[in-house]
């Protein structure tokens, strides 16, 4: 998904999400380090099979609670599984809920939670049946069962919430078929299916709780199976209790609290000051590297993590020059990834070099091979057989959203290194724009170039291809409908539609990683799209909180921290 796409769909509203995933025809989330976020919230709401919700402000870092103090500069709009689509939100119901799967921490391996096994899958691919675990009751006292799940799923698509098309796009039919086993049957073959039941939207929660019906969300409750129940819910403070009767591990601490602070300044403040047990994702480049090199000193924790949040450069392939190969070609050769990795993120971040991150066995940086980096003589010899030189440059207008700083930066820094190491040969001229306005023009194709990040709705390399590549409906000159056109390259390659199709129909990994290869090839060939560069995830944390680590997938695992 992308941050401009769900900014439009907020009715215009600057919003950076903190816990969330991205879908893809939605939104990607940008270098969230630089972007605050407005937002207007709720009404204070608790989920009424606790206490009422306290006003006291919780025990922070540094004193004798068990309890651990997260703090964020970043407010959740809702906390509804089937309506929450952004980083703001998706950790604490990370924490309140379980799916049928998730992810053994540390790695990308599936493995059953509310499931008790991988799903069978019938020999056409679209038919799965899942066995259901006995003995879980929801934070309301109701027990869980495969009717239960089903209603999870059936309202996630039904209520019609802005990643509802995860579901809605691939399922045709979720029963129960038996009290506990579901069947769910799919339009067409996707492999991938067990890592989109994985998405944290798709938890199960109470029927008593919730209603099926379009635009029927509960934004400030929460009534789930997991580690945690919501006990508060303010425009401030978030607090979540450990679950007492939770089937599984239970948490390693009572509770966490959420204190959601104004501004990164004063998250910097809070943590160095002990205010705060925990700091993670809402900072700037600067105060990360401040924080980093204070570490040792001062006894904090400071861990860092590769992320799986990439951030492209989008050609329009509709666009003079851009419907030339040589000129496209000849822009991925220009490029510097490591400069741009000093320059602008500091050194917290690494060059990519694909369109998958390299958390993926099969990543492969053929655009390393390809084109090299900043590869001035590459660049020289394409733009002269596309009829550029000195005294007729290309000129490229790169597009971005006016809020985003590191978007801003990596434009800038392309200008001067084209400026300087090219002689003017390419003439880059960034571009920002207002949020609803990039996103309206992207899908229109109005722009020749685009910066863009990504973060995957699900652990899979499909999520990273098929919402950029696929398109059903187009030809030789372009895309008139499908992916690649809303995310505005509007690619069309007839080989690439073929290749998508069948990596989602083959179930055998190793012949799937092969179609992923050439895939990779393909996209290095006729650059719709080129990788710039695959974050990293910083978490701080005080002295004496133990079991604190980053999941690429599940990000910060809050239940299994403890304060020694």
């Amino acid at each position: 998904m992308t941050t401009e796409q769900w900014l439009l769909a907020e009715s215009k509203r600057k919003h950076m999400n903190w816990f969330g995933l991205s879908r893809r025809h939605f939104w990607s989330w940008g270098k969230f380090l630089s972007l605050l976020s407005l937002c207007c919230l709720l009404i204070v709401s608790c989920n009424n099979s606790r206490p009422p919700a306290q006003t006291t402000t919780p025990t922070t870092g540094g004193g004798g609670s068990s309890r651990i103090t997260v703090g964020t500069t970043l407010r959740p709009r809702t906390i509804d599984p089937a309506d929450n689509y952004e980083l703001a939100g998706t950790n604490i119901t990370t924490s309140l809920c379980d799916r049928l799967y998730t992810y053994k921490l540390g790695t990308g391996e599936l493995e059953p939670q509310l499931a008790t096994a991988l799903p069978k899958v019938s020999q056409d691919g679209l038919t799965y049946t899942i066995p259901i675990r006995q003995g879980v009751v929801f934070h309301d006292g109701t027990p869980f069962n495969a009717e239960a799940m089903a209603f999870s799923l059936n309202r996630f698509i039904q209520n019609g919430g802005k990643p509802s098309a995860l579901l809605s796009d691939v399922v045709s039919s979720v029963a129960a078929t038996g009290n506990d086993q579901i069947t769910i049957k799919l339009k067409n073959s996707f492999a991938a299916f067990p890592s989109v039941l994985a998405f944290p939207g798709m938890c199960a929660v109470s029927p008593k709780a919730y209603q099926i019906g379009s635009g029927k969300f509960s934004p400030t409750k929460f009534v789930g199976t997991g580690p945690y129940q919501l006990r508060q819910f303010t425009p401030n403070l978030v607090r979540i209790d450990a679950f007492d009767k939770y089937w599984g591990t239970k948490p390693a601490n009572q509770g966490i609290d959420f204190q959601i602070l104004s501004n990164a300044a004063n998250l910097y403040n809070s943590f160095r000051t002990g205010a705060v047990d925990i700091a993670y994702q809402t900072f700037d480049p600067q105060q990360v590297e401040s924080l980093k090199q204070q570490a040792t000193s001062k006894g904090w924790q400071a861990i860092e993590e590769k992320s799986n949040t990439v951030t492209h450069m989008i050609l329009n392939v509709k666009q003079k020059p851009l419907d030339q190969l040589e000129v496209r070609q000849a822009i991925a050769a220009m490029i510097d990834r490591p400069l741009l990795i000093q320059r602008v993120y500091q050194n917290q971040a690494q060059p990519l070099y694909s369109m998958l991150p390299d958390t993926f066995d099969s990543y492969k940086p053929v655009f390393q091979s390809a084109y090299g980096d900043g590869n001035v003589k590459k660049v020289t010899a394409l733009l002269a057989k596309a009829g550029y030189t000195k005294e007729n440059p290309l000129k490229l207008q790169v597009v971005y959203p006016g809020y985003s700083l590191i978007r801003e930066q990596i434009a800038g820094t392309m200008r001067g290194y084209a400026a300087q190491k090219l002689e003017g040969i390419i003439q880059i001229q960034p571009q920002p724009e207002e949020s609803a306005t990039f996103f309206a023009n992207q899908a229109k194709g109005a722009y020749q170039a685009i910066l863009q990040d990504w973060y995957p709705d699900f652990g899979d390399p499909d999520n990273y291809i098929q919402p950029f590549l696929s398109c059903p409906k187009g030809n030789a000159s372009g895309c008139d409908n499908g992916a690649s056109q809303s995310q505005g390259s509007f690619y069309y390659s007839d080989r690439m539609n073929k290749l998508i199709s069948q990596q989602r129909q083959e179930q055998d990994p190793q012949a799937r990683a092969k179609i992923f290869t050439e895939i990779q090839d393909l996209i290095a060939q006729d650059v719709p799209i080129i990788p710039l560069v695959q974050n990293k995830d910083y978490v701080f944390a005080q002295k004496g909180l133990q079991g604190v680590q980053i999941d690429p997938i599940l990000k910060l695992p809050f239940w299994q921290m403890q304060k020694g």
